[in-house]
């Protein structure tokens, strides 16, 4: 099953790359009635996407790093680098509400 969700993630960070995409855009085309397969609320908990100033998902740096497959040499369990802090334009994890 990891391979599985890893192929998912994989799948969900490209097409998120190539645009961003409104929240309820990204609800249709990725919902799924299967708790293990939520792909982009696994990828906002991993930091690997976030809202950007105009309310849509975009890759994090993270997100872009992880679609790379570049990992943090350091690191024994293969994740991405951290993102520098203060990352471009990103806002918090959660939506706007207004």
């Amino acid at each position: 099953m990891a391979s599985e969700a890893t192929f998912l993630m994989q799948q969900f960070l490209r097409w998120l790359d190539e645009r961003p995409h409104r929240p309820s855009e990204v609800r249709e085309a990725w919902s799924s009635t299967c708790p293990l397969n939520c792909a982009w609320e696994d990828a906002l908990a991993d930091d690997l996407v976030g809202y950007d100033r105009d309310g849509r998902l975009v890759l994090t740096e993270r997100g872009r790093a992880r679609l790379a497959g570049r990992v943090d040499p350091g690191n024994a369990g293969g994740s991405p680098p951290m993102p520098a802090p203060a990352s471009v334009g990103f806002a918090p994890l959660r939506p706007p509400y207004a």
